[in-house]
């Protein structure tokens, strides 16, 4: 089998890691690997069913019903598919993104996906973004990057995001939610958010696309053919 590379960008919610992702995948021509969306999906269905992102039996019962495949348009956007159906649009709310969150920390949702997410990387050349997939999923990548950025640049990135989706909300509860959510993904017991040892610091505060984009290109060359 050819050799295959992986580029691992982890960080916060709102760093810009799927906007940042998705244009280096295009321009590398290699497949992008949402992986919050993964477990955004996971935390939608069990919504759907009515299970709490905190009940551990409940979840295990039903997470043998569940089935999620990938698929990408022509764009190379990608779509998450829950037992057949297109729920990429479904699972883009403060809600679900809040319990995600909290279905993440558990090891028996941890387990179910990680042969996923490793098995896509052993087949192709990926760029994968999420919470610890330096750490966790690819500790071998290729390429590790940790984005970041303020709580408070985040929040207003997401803040114009959900505006422009016409949902209803504030800048003031964005921001706590947002706070909210770093507190969870860097508290939960099993793999918690945090730069891997051998990750490089990307702070897109001050950047716009172009300048993080050449960053993670500067960092990536030399590891990988760019």
């Amino acid at each position: 089998m050819a050799k295959t590379y992986s580029i691992a960008i982890d960080g916060p919610a709102g760093a810009g890691k799927s906007t940042m992702a998705k244009r280096l995948a295009k321009e590398l021509g290699y497949q992008y690997v949402d992986t919050g969306a993964i477990y955004r999906t996971v935390a939608y269905f069990l919504d759907l069913w009515g299970v709490s992102p905190k009940d551990i039996d409940g979840i295990t019962r039903y997470i043998d019903e569940l089935t999620i495949g990938i698929e990408y348009d022509a764009d190379g956007l990608q779509h998450m598919i829950m037992n057949g159906m297109d729920v990429t649009d479904d699972i883009r709310t403060q809600d679900i993104s809040q319990k995600a969150s909290l279905v993440s920390a558990h090891k028996v949702v941890r387990d179910v996906l990680l042969d996923m997410q490793r098995q896509v990387a052993r087949e192709h050349n990926v760029i994968m973004d999420g919470r610890d997939i330096g750490t966790v999923v690819l500790p071998n990548a290729d390429v590790k990057i940790f984005l970041s950025a303020s709580a408070e640049i985040r929040a207003k990135r997401r803040f114009d995001e959900l505006m422009a989706k016409g949902q209803t909300t504030t800048f003031e509860q964005v921001l706590k939610d947002v706070k909210q959510r770093d507190y969870q993904d860097t508290h939960r017991e099993i793999a918690p958010l945090k730069q891997a040892h051998d990750a490089v610091l990307v702070d897109s505060s001050n950047l716009d696309i172009d300048g993080v984009v050449a960053a993670i290109k500067a960092v990536a060359a030399g590891k990988i053919p760019v």
